[in-house]
């Protein structure tokens, strides 16, 4: 990590001298051989911290199509902070030498902090890549039409094999397309009326026509669909793009691949930071301040407060039983602290499933058949393990019993909790990675308490 920084700190120092030479041709060469050297993510942030003066005279010597290349690897708030810091025709330049769908996410995040700015951006670029932008900003970003390219490679039906192999080269030479992984025929209206890859129009005759090589049967998705969703369809059938096609089966874009290797990340990121009792981080953690961070935690922080407060409640009610039986003091931490762990480790495995795809809410009852069966078998051996526990501390035989029944009782209602409530937050369309593991863990405790000593209460006679 230490060499990382001072790696970054002697490249920011050699761009600060690049930016002084002003020689254009020097300094765009110097800038792809640290691009070759280093990894481009690596160079885009040190633009970052580069002064502004700094800045505008080392962007002033590299070309647009460098630049977006760089602003590319940038996560969309931090692509956004750096095109805010050049002049609005500029950064239009760049937009325009980006994919579609990344320049897309560029200037929504701009908009996000100056909507003025956005507009002016967009008002700058040519008109058919700013309408290419604006289509694409018409979907949510989370949907399959947030996401897709709208370069994609189209031929009709009655193209020969020799004709599409000289459209590809033609759009591949002027940049109007993203992947040329598969081709996709058109009829009337843009109708997707088949799909081939590249492969087979290769080995296809040079004078067959493509409808007799393409495939009738394949898999789309709708612009509406969520991109979780859509990643998942694209896993799962091996496919390096997807197609978006509209209610009347228009062709309107495709999701590739390297969207979805985005797409699980973020969500994977996501629903670790919910699992941890965090809000999501717009911005990688090396570049989060400590407000940003403690501003995440600090709501999460407040709500698990508020819920583990109840456990002192429950502990005030059952204050007489206490008192009579000291030693049932001794194993509480023992027991809130397993309910806890069972309920964490079900609800992680079940959110996971869900991620997956693997389970749906239809599942339920089978989920619970099988997660009771499991805590049972965990219950026989925290049985055991808690009756000798507590022969150890040389506590009497109906204390003993007491608390090895009771966490047989707190194991099965926390495997219960925890493969119940994801699906059922699913069902009511929230994110079932809120119920983290801070969160079952507090929930278990007060409950598995009341259990505890209601059945203190009735052994004990209390």
């Amino acid at each position: 990590m230490v060499q990382d920084v001072l790696m970054r700190d002697e490249m920011a120092e050699r761009l600060r001298a690049l930016a002084a030479t002003h020689q254009p041709e020097y300094t765009e060469a110097e800038v792809h051989r640290l691009l070759d050297l280093l990894p481009n993510r690596d160079v885009a942030e040190t633009l970052l911290e580069l002064s502004p003066q700094e800045l505008a005279d080392l962007v002033a010597q590299l070309s647009d199509e460098t630049l977006a290349e760089l602003v590319a690897e940038l996560e969309p708030i931090e692509g956004a902070s750096l095109l805010l810091r050049l002049t609005r025709v500029r950064a239009a330049d760049v937009l325009e030498e980006m994919d579609p769908d990344d320049a897309a996410d560029m200037v929504q995040a701009v908009g996000a902090v100056d909507e003025r700015a956005a507009e002016d951006i967009l008002t700058e670029m040519e008109p058919l890549e700013g309408e290419e932008v604006r289509g694409l900003l018409a979907y949510p970003d989370d949907s399959a039409g947030g996401i897709m390219t709208t370069r994609v490679v189209t031929v009709r039906p009655d193209t020969t094999a020799a004709e599409a192999l000289t459209s590809v080269r033609r759009l591949a030479e002027e940049e109007r397309t993203e992947t040329i992984y598969y081709l996709y025929v058109t009829g009337t209206d843009r109708r997707l009326v088949g799909v081939l890859s590249l492969r087979e129009l290769v080995l296809s005759p040079p004078t067959r026509a493509v409808s007799g090589v393409m495939r009738r049967t394949f898999a789309t998705v709708p612009p509406a669909a969520d991109q979780e969703a859509v990643a998942r369809l694209l896993t799962e059938k091996h496919l390096l793009a997807l197609p978006v096609v509209d209610a009347e089966g228009r062709l309107l874009g495709i999701v590739t691949n390297d969207d979805v290797a985005d797409i699980l990340q973020e969500e994977a990121t996501e629903d670790i930071q919910h699992l941890g009792g965090s809000q999501p981080l717009e911005v990688p953690y090396p570049r989060a301040s400590v407000w940003l961070l403690a501003r995440k935690r600090m709501g999460w922080l407040l709500l698990l407060f508020a819920a583990e407060a109840y456990t002192g409640s429950v502990l005030r009610a059952f204050e007489d039983e206490l008192q009579a039986v000291v030693a049932l003091t001794f194993f509480i931490p023992l027991l809130i602290g397993t309910g806890g762990n069972i309920g964490s480790q079900v609800t992680t495995t079940v959110i996971r499933a869900q991620a997956l795809g693997e389970v749906r809410f239809g599942d339920l009852f089978r989920i619970l058949w099988k997660e009771l069966r499991v805590a049972l078998l965990l219950a026989t051996a925290m049985f055991g393990a808690t009756y000798l526990r507590a022969w150890t501390l040389d506590q009497p035989v109906d204390v003993r019993l007491t608390v090895s029944l009771s966490v047989v009782l707190i194991v099965i209602w926390a495997g219960t909790v925890g493969s119940i409530l994801p699906l059922v937050l699913r069902r009511l369309r929230v994110d079932p990675a809120v119920v983290s593991a801070p969160f079952i863990t507090t929930l278990v405790d007060g409950t598995g308490l009341i259990i505890y000593f209601e059945v203190a209460r009735r052994l004990l006679k209390l």
